[in-house]
């Protein structure tokens, strides 16, 4: 079992720059790919990216592609997202979730945090 905590969501303006942390429990933590979703209000949850245990592969969607960075340390149980060049249509509730292969839909995913709130503004 894996418990999944997120933090450092905030307030920030249009090209700023943030970066999530979800810190894990569990001793197999490196066994895990990982993922971040976000959902916004009114829509519905969507994937951001993921990354394998071993951290060697790693996948974005196309929205951040070249903006949103996955990483993980296996030795720290945490994954992280830096967030580059934020944008308003970046704001949304974002959550990390823990599955045994690192793929993009969400049902794949059987461990959630319980999400971190970003708001970018104009």
């Amino acid at each position: 079992q894996v418990q999944l905590v997120e933090s450092g969501g905030g307030l920030v303006q249009a090209g700023d720059s943030l970066r999530l942390s979800c810190a894990a429990s569990g001793r197999t933590f490196s066994t895990y790919a990982l993922g971040w979703f976000r959902q916004a209000p009114g829509k519905e949850r969507e994937f951001v990216a993921t990354i394998h245990g071993n951290g060697a592969y790693t996948s974005y969607a196309i929205s951040v592609k070249g903006r949103f960075t996955i990483s993980r340390d296996n030795a720290k149980y945490t994954m992280y997202l830096q967030m580059n060049s934020l944008k308003p249509e970046d704001t949304a509730v974002y959550y990390c979730a823990a599955s045994t292969v690192a793929l993009s839909n969400p049902r794949y995913y059987n461990y959630w945090g319980q999400g971190t709130q970003v708001t970018v503004s104009s």
